[in-house]
């Protein structure tokens, strides 16, 4: 099975149980006859992303208030489904999605043109933007760090300038990379306007609850199939595989992500949770230099 499409799944389908609208709109007339025949059901919709202990607290029951709520609605750093999405067209054609055509000239990278392949090979997608649902971008909004090779310029007036753009509307925007090292804040050099993030390492305050989605942050060179078949077999717990957790590349000294991998060392055993990380990143990586980067950069190497 591809990866992403097990990947696309999760981001383009079921991350968006919450098109399917509030739940009076949902409800069968009857007789049984479903008000909406072609348009997806789902059982357990996503819940909002919330820390645990934030949920008693006076910010959070006013956050959540009727009050607020009507505030958000025209902000559209707080969009919602119920206040950012059209649902129209889902309903009256089912979930289905358009993808840009590519533009001339304009070059894509292979991860993203496996992510709009993914798409445009599944049932879901349409080439008729008046029958869709959900729109798709054809410009590279992957990396938007600056110093890549990757980043597409003047990104900004080529969004601004599609017909459907409607400022975002029912749009999903693909981005792993955002900022320039040591920040990489998460400015992507252009207005996302009401669209829908699907976003790696998406920070909680800047993370839109049943809007924006959190995707894993894949390497350029990731398969876009998978290999051999699994290892996990009927009532085998747990499975038969050599390795549990395998993770390999750089260890951030400072800035965004630093604290996060900097706290993970410990759960490495050298036996079937293997940790290799190196500090070699940027070139004034010896002025951050910790006590355990000798022995990880000699790890890393070996």
């Amino acid at each position: 099975m591809l990866w992403i499409w097990v990947w696309k799944h999760k981001v383009v389908v079921e991350s968006i149980k919450s098109l399917q609208g509030p739940a009076s709109k949902r409800t069968p007339k009857r007789g049984g006859d479903d008000p909406h025949p072609h348009w997806p059901h789902f059982s357990d919709p996503l819940r909002a992303f919330i820390p645990w202990d934030q949920t008693e607290t006076e910010d959070y029951n006013v956050r959540s208030s009727p009050r607020h709520k009507r505030d958000e609605n025209t902000d559209a750093e707080r969009c919602r489904m119920d206040s950012c999405f059209d649902f129209s067209s889902c309903r009256r054609n089912g979930f289905k999605v358009y993808v840009y055509p590519q533009q001339k000239g304009e070059k894509i990278s292979e991860s993203y043109q496996n992510i709009l392949s993914s798409i445009e090979s599944s049932r879901f997608y349409t080439s008729d933007p008046g029958q869709a649902c959900l729109f798709v971008l054809n410009l590279d909004t992957l990396d938007r760090d600056q110093l890549s090779p990757q980043y597409v310029h003047n990104l900004k007036s080529k969004i601004q300038n599609l017909s459907l753009w409607n400022n975002g509307r029912n749009h999903l925007i693909f981005n792993l990379y955002s900022g320039t090292w040591p920040d990489y804040t998460e400015d992507l050099g252009f207005d996302i306007g009401q669209a829908m993030l699907a976003k790696a390492s998406i920070s909680t305050e800047n993370f839109r609850p049943n809007f924006d989605i959190s995707i894993p942050l894949f390497s350029k060179d990731h398969p876009r199939t998978g290999g051999e078949r699994g290892y996990l077999k009927y009532n085998t717990i747990p499975p038969f595989r050599k390795y549990m957790l395998v993770f390999k590349g750089k260890r951030y000294l400072t800035g965004i992500g630093s604290d996060t991998r900097n706290a993970l060392y410990h759960i490495h055993n050298a036996e079937d949770v293997v940790l290799l990380t190196t500090c070699k990143h940027g070139k004034d990586w010896q002025k951050h230099k910790d006590a355990r980067c000798d022995k990880d950069n000699a790890e890393y190497e070996r």
